[in-house]
């Protein structure tokens, strides 16, 4: 399965409307309901107060102030001053009710997101970039949280101002009012016909933000390698071409969020000078009044200055749609590794069958080609063959990291696709080449993924290591079990790394243990010390090593040579060294 989010789009590459886009990302606030519907209605105060405020105006200065009458002057005025006050509060309830609405559905978003990346497998993160996938995770669902608490009610206030200013405007004078909308269908066509460009050029930044902190992150990340080799220039240059990307997608967006305003406003202009003219017309005509022109000419300002306003609001509109379209990209995949039925009962010989397995990483070539061979219980098994040969793919197929393209492995007998992640990871220990450690202790570190022993005391739990065989390794670190592990595992040596991976593996005494050149960063001594704790595993245990150190394989009761899309028994250790030498099966 293709999970590169560069080539995908929002359900599986069919175009979404903005309807089936806006009706998607409603369901995130559905327990939101009270809240909205509070939030609605003090808006639809603010908005149906807003517009009784100019026909009042009007009123006022055809029946009193042209009659000089100001005592209906001062009620009229203290009416307004009520209703103002009024659109304060209820303007200020409807703000803080969206910001908390946004907040919670931005925790609720960035959750759903987090828990589906959870879900995918290894292959969603071979194929995108981490950096990529923050953006996703932070910019993203904060463009769609700003949308939310600072411009939705406004949009829809907006849209009812409008709609009520056009029903004063039509039902005041109908021909005056036709002449004050006509330009708002202009307006109409030319937002239909821009929008997509405008979500477009939206999208396109957002992507190359993604592509900005991806190169910041892999920079930084490998930021030793970059020291040791002096090559900061190639850093520089590497930052340089994301940011001048990023800096000319976010001028075109920009351009693109922008253009709107003064185009509103052209036609806002527009509309007040037919108004302006026409209705100077009328009152000469002897049909109309100064009051009601000044009311009309308030309602084309209703009218108008929210389509200026919806203007900038529409840009922060597409700019969450495109957001949430980067959103859809992750939320809408499936992982390819599903659970299945299998009834067959477990048997205990053999371990694990490969049974015509074949696998090809995504747009590559085939890795492995037709594999059969079988790992008993109780046997340690050695993988050679040269770099690039799949010995780390097979390894990940044993541990089902990845699912074979075709073929079936089992696992007791049964199909390894009917385990649950649980049951598996505790049948199989793999101890990787490259460990990675979180941030905390080394405590931390080696109870990861250790549930039986995650509420033991240090006392408790060297005991544990004790009856494993590991509490010599414990002494290698400086505070023991409180030593300290930085960000990524800095401050502790990379062979020291390896022996936390190696403990944190043991303790869960593994049906089956799969070693990826765990010692290669190990020293001869600890290396015979590691062997030696091995051997106290559980006589069932099987062992499966990864090494291009041939010491460390040469007690293996069976060799397999890994290469070409083949993996075939090497028969003696010195079969396996002229297969290593020659590439090839050796008559």
């Amino acid at each position: 399965m293709n999970y590169n989010l560069n080539i995908l789009s929002g359900n599986d590459g069919k175009k979404k409307s903005t309807y089936t886009a806006v009706k998607s990302l409603l369901t995130h606030v559905v327990e939101e309901k009270k809240t909205l519907w509070t939030a609605f209605t003090a808006m639809l105060v603010t908005a149906v107060l807003s517009l009784l405020a100019p026909i009042i105006i009007g009123h006022t200065i055809d029946e009193y102030v042209q009659t000089k009458q100001y005592h209906g002057v001062l009620v009229y005025s203290g009416i307004l001053l009520i209703m103002y006050i009024i659109t304060l509060g209820a303007g200020y309830i409807q703000t803080k009710l969206m910001g908390t609405v946004g907040q919670r559905m931005l925790f609720t978003l960035r959750n759903a997101v987090f828990n589906k990346l959870l879900e995918l497998p290894v292959d969603f993160f071979n194929q995108n970039k981490a950096g990529d996938l923050i953006s996703r995770l932070n910019n993203d669902t904060d463009k769609i949280n700003q949308f939310f608490s600072q411009s939705l009610m406004q949009f829809i206030r907006f849209i009812l101002i409008m709609i009520g200013a056009g029903i004063f405007l039509l039902s005041i004078n109908l021909p005056l009012g036709a002449a004050a909308l006509s330009p708002a269908i202009l307006i109409w066509l030319f937002t239909r016909f821009i929008s997509p460009w405008v979500k477009r050029k939206n999208a396109v930044n957002l992507k190359s933000v993604g592509y900005l902190s991806s190169a910041v992150q892999e920079s930084l990340n490998n930021f030793k390698v970059i020291v040791a080799f002096n090559r900061r220039d190639y850093f520089r240059k590497k930052f340089n071409e994301a940011n001048m990307d990023n800096y000319s997608t976010s001028v075109a967006a920009g351009l693109a969020n922008n253009l709107l305003m003064p185009v509103y406003g052209f036609f806002s202009n527009i509309g007040q000078l037919i108004v302006l003219t026409f209705g100077i017309y009328l009152i000469a005509a002897g049909s109309f009044t100064i009051g009601l022109l000044i009311s009309f000419l308030a309602y084309v300002t209703s009218f108008y200055n929210p389509l200026r306003q919806l203007a900038a609001l529409w840009s922060n509109f597409q700019i969450a749609l495109a957001g949430w379209d980067r959103i859809l990209q992750i939320m809408n995949l499936q992982n390819n590794m599903p659970l299945i039925e299998d009834n067959s009962p477990a048997a205990a010989s053999p371990l694990v069958s490969f049974k015509d397995v074949s696998f090809t990483y995504p747009n590559g070539k085939e890795v492995l080609h037709n594999i059969n061979f079988e790992l008993k219980p109780g046997k340690t098994y050695a993988f050679v063959g040269p770099t690039g040969g799949g010995k780390t793919t097979t390894a990940s197929l044993i541990a089902r990291l990845y699912d074979p393209t075709k073929g079936t492995i089992l696992l007791n007998g049964k199909d390894i696709r009917s385990y649950t992640a649980e049951k598996r990871t505790k049948k199989i220990g793999f101890i990787l080449q490259e460990p990675f450690l979180f941030t905390g202790t080394v405590r931390d570190n080696i109870l990861y993924g250790n549930e039986d022993y995650k509420n033991y005391s240090n006392e408790q739990l060297v005991e544990a290591f004790t009856e494993a065989g590991l509490e010599i390794l414990i002494g290698r670190f400086e505070s023991g079990l409180d030593t300290k592990v930085q960000t990524a595992g800095d401050g502790v040596s990379l062979g020291q790394k390896q022996l936390i991976a190696f403990m944190r593996t043991i303790l869960k005494k593994p049906e089956l243990l799969i070693l990826d050149e765990a010692t290669a960063n190990i020293d001869t001594v600890t290396e015979q010390l590691l062997e030696n704790i091995l051997q106290k595993l559980p006589a069932t245990s099987t062992k499966v090593i990864i090494a291009h150190r041939l010491n460390t394989i040469e007690n293996a009761d069976e060799i397999y040579f890994v290469n070409s899309g083949e993996v075939i028994p090497a028969g003696s250790l010195d079969d396996a060294v002229n297969m290593l030498m020659h590439g090839k099966r050796v008559s």
